[in-house]
């Protein structure tokens, strides 16, 4: 598998799991207040964040080592 293939398919692999665990996870960190204010702002973005990262990290842990060790890259 070529590495522009590889990037996307991390992209994509990233994105799900992303929502995924943002959609199961974030209730539980994030309380909803009934007006929001900026720091409400600003731990919804440190957490979508730290998401995004942890998820990168998996998709690109699952592409390089089975993914790509069935095509011998």
């Amino acid at each position: 598998m070529d590495d522009e293939t590889q990037k996307r398919l991390i992209t994509i692999l990233s994105s799900g799991i992303a929502y995924a665990l943002a959609s199961r996870l974030a209730e539980r960190f994030i309380k909803e207040p009934e007006v929001r204010g900026v720091s409400d702002d600003f731990k919804e973005a440190l957490l979508k964040a730290g998401f995004s990262l942890v998820s990168t990290l998996i998709a690109s842990y699952l592409v390089r080592q089975v993914v790509g060790s069935r095509w011998g890259s």
